[in-house]
């Protein structure tokens, strides 16, 4: 159970083409011998109350990690924010945490960390920086921010960060965490965050 006092929803994406990664699921794709959707859901369960999975292929094996929410056809096209609309509208909390399936090493607080300035009122929605840098997917939000992001949609626009900065987005640091937000864009930083893993271990 997670150790807040507040009612939390984790969502992972893991609905995206994977493009550069030749079009292959990258959740299912190995860290060890672990798949990355495996290692992120594992990483995020503990943290929130109940876990979605925003997945578009491959469903049966994501339902063995979490309850499955798939793309809206009326956002189509529309990358993470199409997953993250079906996650708040299939959220029965009022806070949604997210983040991408493939980020095998999120912080084990990655919760708590979001969620602090929201339940002091600050904001509505806060998203993770590290090294200055923002993880736009991985953000911490109100479900009522469901309606802003359908009409966003709906209106063709599809950028993540600038519907997060027109919603007042705050910045959390994650300075301490380098390696929980290595981009595995590619089968080389694959290798390469397995190789950086093993000789921290």
């Amino acid at each position: 159970m997670p150790t807040h006092s507040v009612a939390v929803t984790a969502l992972l994406l893991a609905g995206g083409q994977s493009s550069r990664m030749g079009g292959v699921d990258k959740g299912w794709l190995e860290l060890n011998g672990v798949a990355l959707a495996e290692r992120a859901a594992a990483r995020l369960r503990p943290q929130a109350d109940a876990l979605l999975i925003s997945a578009n292929r491959n469903l049966e094996r994501y339902a063995a990690l979490g309850e499955v929410v798939t793309d809206d056809p009326a956002y189509a096209g529309g990358g993470p924010l199409a997953g993250l609309e079906a996650g708040l509208a299939a959220c029965h909390t009022e806070w949604l945490i997210t983040a991408p399936c493939d980020l095998p090493l999120l912080p084990d607080n990655l919760a708590a960390r979001l969620m602090a300035p929201l339940r002091l009122g600050e904001a509505q929605i806060s998203v993770a920086h590290c090294a200055g840098l923002p993880q736009p997917v991985c953000m911490a939000l109100s479900r009522a921010l469901l309606p802003s992001l359908r009409a966003y949609l709906a209106g063709g626009g599809r950028r993540v960060r600038e519907w997060q900065a027109a919603n007042g987005a705050l910045a959390v640091a994650f300075d301490d965490a380098p390696l929980a937000f290595s981009n595995l864009n590619s089968p080389e930083d694959l290798a390469r965050l397995e190789e950086e893993w093993r000789s921290q271990a």
